[in-house]
């Protein structure tokens, strides 16, 4: 049993040489002078944010993509013991002692470096000679976009790897599939293929287009494989079923992981809370959780609560009133009802309060026991400091037969007439006073000197939005406009009919009972009159269903004062019962998702902003950073070699692939068997690949910089070689001419190395150069390079 022990124990292992060089000199390149210059570098001012926001364990919001890209910078800093403490608030800024740049910049220099071994890895994974696999790989080691990119706190060199590690990990799939399937190796490489696409994803949402990709590669193997009638059934639905594991249900269990692990470490409140729901706000720790601990969970008559707008949009805001009325005429002729102000407002402040009325009763005070509101009551809402009801104009015509309603006492002249509610409003017709909206008639009792007013049924009309109505607080001007102040109760996300209304949890909207409107904000924003506040409407049922319509209750607490004065005192008081609210992670997951991908970016232009159009012929750069003092600076610039040689390549494989496609349906087979299918997944993989990553950007309304090209260049290099050794095999065929061909790449790719090594200055901003010198540098008028003035 201890025979082995007689022996040495040999391991024999294959080391490609040109794998090591390769990657020790990527590695040189990326990692050199990394924590130079040390100082913000464009948007590592945003990055680092949200790097300090993890060291800090605060909530925060980003709609660029998924948490994972930010955790693994994250991880960066916590290893180098960085604090969080730095103000990222501009670019240029000097980094303080306190902070680790080289930590924070290693992972994407790592990254940027391991894409140099990985194109190599990937052009013989496709059937390629090494001297092609090597070209590919010396071109992503001098291509000086990505090696920019990658040197500094961003996170495109990490998707671009995650992008070519699941094209890699597939191809060794599908290639041990030919020889060893269900193997340790054939599991190893489907599983990482899945990880890779989730962890792209995981980076930024544009890691999807990749996925996909890979997605659709794998479905045509598969319906090629079951095809195959050397499989029995079984063994094809097993095929078929580790297929759907490891590219389908891994990669949605990494990204709930991804988020499950984010919202562990960001459990504080924040500046990114408001936009989330109340009831995620209070699942964090201080903020809205500190205020609001402690409340009644159950909502019952004679509760003070304050009503947040769910949509939050353009701003989260509360349902809220103050004493300044609606004016009477508006700017463009239309009338108001001139009742109390009701708006939405983004702040917290004691006129958010609103006290729940049962309208049998005249109290505003809990009873005891609570009596708790149900979905489908009625109820009145009471503005807290003012004590008016919740209302929503209709004025209408007295029965016919009754009295007439006499705006005053008769008067000595009709010139004296005055406005009940104003006693500098003296009109010589009661029809300009702006007291009556559109569709009054008025009329005066023959022989008497006042007024008699009739009213035709008119819905008062909102005034930013004139097909919604008008919401108010009622203001009894003891004429013929009767309060309309009954409000029904809708649980939107009830689980019976006689759900009761809970703090936070409950979504609800209030609908008018006499019109059948939903209290909604409209999210314009009124005149200085309604001093800049959101407008508030009721919106007919009739129009459709909108989150803006839906409301929640966020801060409660159960009224004990029946008299004013008291009342205002306890509005400012905090709750005393305990109920805690714990939203699940799943709850907690869907509305950050879905904050995510509806959270409006900016769309403002920049100057460094660009066009995809832009991007294919290098017709753009961006100034990243400017030495302080000398002329020494970062630019984002392309090797103008690679990229139009890449663009080059991309066009004539496309030519390539349409004329072998077209002689194979006409019974002509340019290429043996093996070789199509070769070129078929170069093309479908590389070309597909640079063509995924490149397209989408035409349908985004967003603010694009040239960075999001590099995605699609990495492809697009990949076919480079390939695109060059198949005109090599197919052209030249005696031994001059592969001579020939063989020098003319040479000089080609000696022409890329002179201009990687003419752009150096400004891929590591290590070098200043003279005005004159930078000039030279400007070989197109649209790059913006940096000149001093001295």
């Amino acid at each position: 049993m201890l025979g082995f022990l007689k022996r040495p124990v040999v391991v024999k292992a294959d080391i490609n040489l040109n794998v090591v060089v390769l990657t020790a000199v990527a590695l040189l390149s990326r990692l050199w002078q990394l924590a130079y210059p040390r100082a913000v570098v464009f948007d590592e001012v945003y990055y680092g944010q949200y790097i300090s926001f993890y060291m800090k364990r605060i909530f925060f919001l980003d709609g660029s993509g998924p948490p994972f890209g930010h955790m693994l910078l994250a991880l960066g800093g916590y290893l180098g013991g960085f604090d969080g403490n730095f103000l990222w608030n501009r670019i240029g800024a000097e980094y303080s002692s306190n902070v680790p740049v080289w930590s924070l910049r290693l992972l994407p220099a790592l990254t940027g470096a391991l894409l140099v071994p990985m194109a190599y890895q990937i052009l013989l994974e496709l059937g390629f000679s090494h001297c092609a696999a090597t070209g590919a790989a010396l071109l992503m080691l001098i291509e000086n976009a990505l090696i920019t990119q990658s040197r500094l706190m961003l996170l495109e060199s990490v998707l671009i790897f995650f992008n070519l590690l699941a094209v890699l990990s597939y191809l060794k799939f599908s290639n041990s599939q030919k020889q060893r399937p269900f193997s340790l190796s054939w599991w190893f490489w489907l599983t990482l293929t899945g990880v890779a696409c989730s962890c792209a994803v995981g980076v930024k949402y544009v890691g999807v287009c990749t996925y996909l990709l890979v997605l659709t590669v794998a479905g045509v193997h598969a319906w090629h494989l079951i095809g195959d009638r050397t499989l029995s059934h079984v063994r094809v639905l097993c095929h078929l079923l580790a297929r759907a594991a490891a590219l389908l249900v891994i990669p949605a269990l990494m990204y709930l992981l991804f988020f499950y692990v984010h919202l562990i470490l960001v459990y504080r409140s924040g500046p990114h809370d408001q936009i989330m729901s109340s009831a995620f706000q209070a699942s964090l720790e201080g903020g809205l959780a500190r205020i609001t601990q402690g409340q009644p969970l159950e909502v019952a008559y004679g509760s003070q609560v304050t009503l947040k707008n769910v949509f939050g949009k353009p701003v989260p805001c509360w349902l809220h009133s103050h004493q300044s009325t609606y004016p009477m005429i508006y700017e463009n002729g239309r009338g108001s009802s001139h009742q109390q102000q009701v708006t939405c407002y983004p702040f917290k402040d004691v006129n958010n309060w609103w006290i729940v009325k049962d309208p049998g009763r005249h109290q505003l005070v809990v009873s005891n026991p609570p009596r708790p509101v149900r979905h489908g009551d009625v109820v009145q809402l009471v503005h807290g400091m003012t004590t008016r009801f919740l209302n929503t104009p209709r004025v209408r015509r007295p029965a016919p037969g009754t009295a007439s309603t006499s705006l005053r006492p008769a008067l000595p002249s009709v010139a004296e007439w005055r406005c009940p509610h104003s006693v500098d409003c003296r009109p010589s017709d009661p029809t300009s006073c702006g007291l009556f909206p559109r569709g009054v008639v008025i009329g005066r009792v023959r022989n008497s000197l006042h007024w008699t007013v009739w009213f035709s049924r008119h819905d008062v009309a909102a005034p930013l939005s004139p097909h919604s109505q008008e919401v108010s607080c009622y203001v009894d001007y003891n004429i013929s406009m009767p309060s309309q102040n009954l409000w029904r109760l809708d649980i939107v996300n009830r689980e019976s009919d006689t759900e009761v209304w809970k703090t936070i949890l409950s979504e609800v909207r209030l609908v008018h009972v006499n019109t059948s409107a939903v209290l909604k904000l409209s999210g314009a924003h009124l005149p200085d009159w309604g001093f800049r506040q959101l407008e508030v409407v009721g919106e007919k049922l009739s129009r459709g269903y909108h989150e803006s319509m839906v409301w929640n209750v966020e801060e409660h607490r159960y009224g004990k004062s029946q008299e004013q004065k008291e009342r205002e005192l306890e509005l400012h008081s905090p709750a005393q019962m305990d109920v805690s609210r714990n939203l699940s992670f799943m709850a907690r997951f869907l509305e950050l998702q879905w904050r995510m991908l509806t959270v409006r970016s900016d769309d403002s232009e920049h100057k460094y902003s660009s066009s995809p159009l832009d991007w294919v012929t290098l017709d753009t750069s961006i100034a990243y950073w400017l030495h302080p003092r000398t002329s020494a600076q970062i630019h984002l610039l392309g090797n103008a070699v690679i990229w139009a040689s890449a663009g080059l390549a991309t066009l004539v494989y496309a030519l390539l692939f349409l004329w072998y496609l077209l002689r194979r349906r006409r019974g002509i087979r340019d290429l043996p068997e093996d070789s199509w299918l070769r070129w078929a997944l170069a093309g479908a993989l590389c070309a597909g690949g640079w063509a995924v990553n490149y397209v989408p950007f035409f349908m985004m309304e967003k603010t694009l910089f040239l960075y999001h090209y590099l995605p699609a260049l990495a492809f697009q290099i990949l076919l480079l070689p390939a695109v060059l050794e198949h005109l090599g095999d197919r052209l030249c065929r005696s031994p001059l001419l592969r001579s020939l061909f063989s020098g003319l790449v040479v000089a080609w790719y000696s022409c890329a190395c002179h201009v990687f090594n003419t752009l150096r200055p400004l891929t590591y901003g290590d070098k200043s150069l003279s005005p004159s010198e930078l000039k030279a540098l400007r070989w197109k008028d649209s790059w913006d390079i940096l000149i001093r003035k001295y």
